[in-house]
């Protein structure tokens, strides 16, 4: 909306000098109404001197415009408007409606002009005799108001359009002054009900029809009629869906009005007066609920509001916040993202297909771009929503993008410790013995700056001090392991000892690489226990870390806005991305490969996708929660599974990362990807120590060597027939290669078994291949 106003000062300052002495005194009367406003202010004297030089062309910017946000192919994703307005006609406005406004509002509106002098007189007597003030402006400069506000764009637009200053005052009397004499009352009414503020996002008298009682404005009846009219004057305090009881109250006091000014009956009046205000709402459509990508949308909505305010909005006051929420929701400008449609809607289907959406169990996932940190899905079991069985709450997301506190990241995490081991030129081939339970100490403090369970640090040593105690998950196991065997069946005591020798500092250092940091927004915890994933994190920047593996060593944070556009064009500079090499490519390769084997031959054995990948289960502790991330080359995704009332007051017992995030993860990246390129990971260059020492199995039986290699990365084939030998009939008599041989991982080792027979001295012969140590 624009209103231009041509500029009749000659005419205006005619009818100031015919109102004379009565509109001085309404001018002085403004001034004793007004609190004191200083220096800064005007006196009456001066007020009346400059009138006259006033500016009376009111001009306002286009109204508010709706904010589009649109997906990387260029389908709406959502719209975000705070100023829910549908214009209508006078004609289309119910008498009644028009009635009741008038009556609370300025009930002499069609007698006087811009000023009504009898009304502020009136107006100033009340207030000098009640507490209770009564407001003296006429219908016309709350028009005025309503347009100058309306046009606010920055801070100091909306104070100075709001501003309890006698400059304001003066300005809106000039302005409405013109405007009596350019639009008929009927005009002027008609715009203040289709510009006036209802409440509950509703501006204009259809919007508020339809937005608390589902009828067009020309339907409503009187009690709807009287309470529309009543919340203008404070839209927030008499908002009939927060604060019934006081909406109503005020309503009533419209219907008594009326009744006074006799264009209804004191019986009408008591007849609705009894009546409890009864809504059938119509909520607008807009914003992230309306969204087919709600999660997504939500993430995008706080990014904006961190481009919008400069990076500050977090470091605003709630009144600045609202000022940039404001700013989004009116700003009309488009948002280029990095949804990809086809990844989101394999998300939504894959977890709202396999997690009952009303339940109290969710599945919350993010998939993320490797090489590029683009976001291309974010979604949740549940939908999206206030509610019974709904959220609003974007799981997926850390505390700054409209999430929690984010969960607990499992075995997942254990991914760092094994980076910074590799990096550290720890051989792969390392064997650690690692039991059931163990006792770890001698781990050393870290420098920390952060909080943490409510108390403050700053770099201060965390971490270190008593010896800890860790035992295996129950799908894990225990034995002899390596860097690849330990990872593969996820193995707590092998990282608890393979963490003492990384250094925990180095590991969390390898993680912060990797962007990682808990979802309340603090540092990473230093603590033993973080290798196993106890600090708290969302899944949107465990996939970006994935993905930073995915690529070869290249972390991106997770980046979900690449363009925005004002209504003039004008492109808005967006923060710089942060991408940098965190690893050696040739140590990522060699991390890539080990967790492709988690995929066949560790705790997510079978969760394949049918093309190269690799991934890492998490089980939480104490079952608080599990969870999944993995990838692909060209895509990353991280899948957690909770109650979210709280992990720890309701856990899910039995519940691994590969038994229910696993498979939530697979389906969804197989839709995702499919018709996509799938291309395979790059062989390290290097030799990272691979080569192990053959076990001596001797006298063990088949099942129990066989299970040691393994843990050694070897495989075990017996050898046909079987060999004489004092050793108990089915005990491995000897190998080949023989114990302690240096051997790549993988390598096959014969096993020859005993047939229980002595051999003959002399002629001791097998009955099947020979020599033992050959082949």
């Amino acid at each position: 909306m624009r209103v231009a106003i041509t500029d009749r000062g000659k005419a205006a300052s005619t009818l100031f000098k015919l109102l004379g002495a009565g509109v001085v005194a309404g001018l002085v009367v403004a001034l004793i109404a007004l609190p004191a406003v200083g220096s800064a202010g005007l006196t009456a004297r001066d007020a009346a001197n400059n009138f006259d030089d006033m500016d009376s062309q009111l001009k306002t910017t286009p109204p508010s415009e709706k904010t589009v946000m649109y997906s990387a192919d260029g389908k709406q994703v959502a719209t975000f408007f705070d100023k829910y307005r549908e214009s209508v006609r006078l004609d289309q406005v119910t008498p009644i409606m028009r009635n009741a406004m008038i009556d609370i509002e300025d009930s002499r509106f069609y007698e006087h002009g811009a000023l009504d002098l009898k009304g502020t007189i009136r107006a100033l007597a009340s207030n000098v005799e009640s507490e209770q003030t009564q407001g003296g402006s006429t219908l016309t400069q709350q028009y005025v108001k309503n347009l100058l506000v309306d046009s606010a764009r920055t801070q100091e637009d909306y104070r100075e359009a709001t501003a309890p200053t006698v400059g304001r005052k003066l300005r809106e009397l000039r302005f409405a002054l013109d405007i009596e004499q350019r639009m008929t009352k009927d005009q002027i009414l008609e715009g203040y009900l289709n510009i006036a503020y209802f409440g509950a996002g509703a501006y204009g008298v259809q919007a508020a029809a339809k937005r608390y009682f589902s009828v067009p404005a020309s339907k409503l009846s009187l009690g709807q009629a009287a309470l529309l009219a009543g919340i203008t004057q404070n839209p927030t305090a008499y908002d009939p869906i927060r604060n019934p009881k006081d909406a109503r109250h005020r309503r009533d006091i419209v219907l008594y009005r009326m009744v006074q000014l006799n264009h209804i009956t004191k019986a009408q009046a008591d007849e609705e007066a009894a009546k409890p205000i009864q809504l059938n709402r119509t909520d607008p459509v807009g914003g992230c609920q309306s969204s087919k990508a709600p999660y997504f949308c939500e993430y995008v909505k706080y990014d904006m509001l961190n481009i919008l305010s400069d990076g500050k909005y977090w470091s605003l006051e709630p009144k600045q916040q609202q000022n940039i929420v404001n700013e989004l929701n009116r700003g009309g400008y488009t948002i280029r993202t990095t949804l990809d449609t086809q990844d989101q809607r394999a998300v939504d289907q894959t977890l709202r297909s396999s997690v009952a959406p009303g339940g109290n169990r969710v599945a919350a996932q993010a998939m993320v771009e490797p090489g590029t940190g683009k976001i291309k899905a974010i979604g949740v079991s549940k939908r999206f929503g206030p509610g019974k069985g709904r959220t609003t709450i974007n799981l997926p997301a850390d505390f700054h993008h409209g999430g929690g506190n984010g969960v607990s990241a499992g075995s997942t995490f254990k991914v760092f410790t094994l980076a910074a081991a590799i990096e550290q030129g720890i051989p792969v081939s390392t064997t650690i013995h690692s039991p059931q339970t163990a006792t770890v100490g001698g781990f050393q403090p870290c420098r920390y700056t952060g909080t943490w369970q409510g108390k403050k640090y700053e770099n201060d040593m965390v971490g270190g001090g008593a010896p800890w105690t860790v035992s295996n998950a129950g799908d894990s196991e225990q034995g002899n392991f390596n860097l690849k065997t330990g990872t593969w069946h996820s193995v707590n005591t092998f990282y608890a000892y393979l963490e003492k020798r990384v250094g925990v500092c180095n590991a969390v250092k390898m993680a912060e690489k990797f962007g990682m940091k808990m979802g309340n927004g603090n540092a990473l915890l230093p603590t033993p226990s973080q290798v196993l994933g106890v600090n708290d994190v969302d899944m949107v920047h465990l996939a970006a870390a994935y993905a930073g593996f995915a690529a070869r060593g290249k972390y991106c944070a997770p980046l979900s806005v690449t363009e925005v556009v004002d209504p003039q064009g004008k492109k808005l500079k967006l923060p710089k991305q942060d991408c940098h090499q965190a690893l050696d490519e040739d140590v990522a390769d060699k991390v890539n490969s080990i967790l492709e084997g988690v995929l066949t031959k560790g705790t997510a054995a079978g969760l394949g996708l049918g093309r190269p990948a690799a991934g890492k289960t998490g089980t939480c502790e104490e079952f608080t929660c599990a969870v999944f991330a993995g990838f692909t080359p060209n895509l990353a995704s991280a899948v957690a599974y909770w109650d979210f009332r709280g992990p720890w007051q309701y856990k899910v017992y039995g519940i691994y990362g590969a038994t229910i995030p696993g498979p939530l993860w697979r389906t969804s990246m197989q839709r995702a990807l499919s018709g996509e390129p799938a291309p395979g990971f790059r062989t390290p260059s290097r030799d990272f120590g691979d080569t192990t020492r053959v076990p001596d199995v001797k006298g063990q039986s088949v099942a129990a060597a066989k299970a040691k290699l393994a843990g050694a990365d070897l495989q075990a084939k017996v050898a046909s027939g079987s060999v004489d030998s004092d050793k108990p009939r089915g005990t491995v008599v000897s190998t080949s290669p023989d114990a302690g041989t240096e051997v790549p991982p993988g390598t096959t080792i014969i096993l020859y078994v005993s047939n229980g027979k002595k051999p003959a001295r002399g002629h001791g012969r097998p009955s099947g291949d020979w020599p033992p140590w050959g082949g």
